[in-house]
């Protein structure tokens, strides 16, 4: 059994109600300019930056504070590298498009004007790829016990978009379904399982993105 942790006095900075009212304003109002973009230019980013983000990402809180996530980033000058992951990708989507989908889901995806074809894997100045620990390991080889991972790893990765937009970069999260061929091609451990490919970078100055609305409040949110 583990020892127990210490606890300490939680260093809480209270502020007024009305700096917490206009903090939320302004939170929402800058989240709700986040987009979804497909299209990256080449502008180089401070990697910095991204150390930093994946930081923001590692703040999550998680199952038993076993933190059971890997963020493995990959910058453009990895050619080679991104080459295999684009084409391993647009393998799984193409079969996917062709073959897996149903007509339902190949119908809602129709209006957003998504294919088979990931130029962004290619094109982004980074890719983050965000694996999950099914279980930790010790030095000595033997597993440790994690706990609700899925949630943990999806709290993180809300996280890491959020801080994604708040530094002023863009990006899409990408799910290519079975996602396997990123654990060969990254030589990743057993115990990592591929749960989202974040491409990161600067729109390009033509970008487009499909003209949505979000839910209103009285569609999302249920009060008693």
């Amino acid at each position: 059994m583990e020892n127990k942790v210490e606890h300490i006095p939680y260093n809480f900075v209270k502020i007024s109600s009305n700096k917490s009212l206009q903090n939320s304003i302004d939170f929402y109002h800058t989240m709700n300019k986040r987009r979804s973009c497909r299209y990256f230019s080449d502008t180089d980013i401070d990697p910095k930056i991204i150390e930093n983000l994946i930081l923001t990402a590692g703040t999550a809180p998680s199952g038993a504070h076993k933190q059971p996530w890997t963020f493995v980033v990959i910058d453009n000058k990895n050619k080679t590298l991104r080459k295999k992951i684009r084409d391993a990708a647009e393998k799984e989507e193409k079969l996917s498009y062709e073959s897996r989908m149903t007509q339902e889901w190949l119908d809602a995806l129709a209006p957003l004007g998504t294919n088979w074809e990931k130029p962004f894997l290619e094109n982004a100045p980074y890719l983050i790829v965000v694996l999950r620990q099914r279980h930790g390991i010790n030095e000595d080889g033997s597993k440790i016990k994690h706990y609700y991972t899925s949630e943990s790893v999806g709290i993180a990765v809300g996280i890491l978009i959020s801080a994604i937009h708040n530094a002023g970069l863009v990006t899409l999260t990408h799910t290519p379904s079975p996602m396997n061929f990123l654990k060969k091609i990254l030589n990743r451990p057993d115990n990592e399982i591929p749960y989202v490919l974040l491409p990161v970078g600067y729109p390009t100055e033509d970008a487009t993105v499909p003209n949505l609305t979000r839910k209103s409040l009285k569609e999302i949110m249920v009060k008693f």
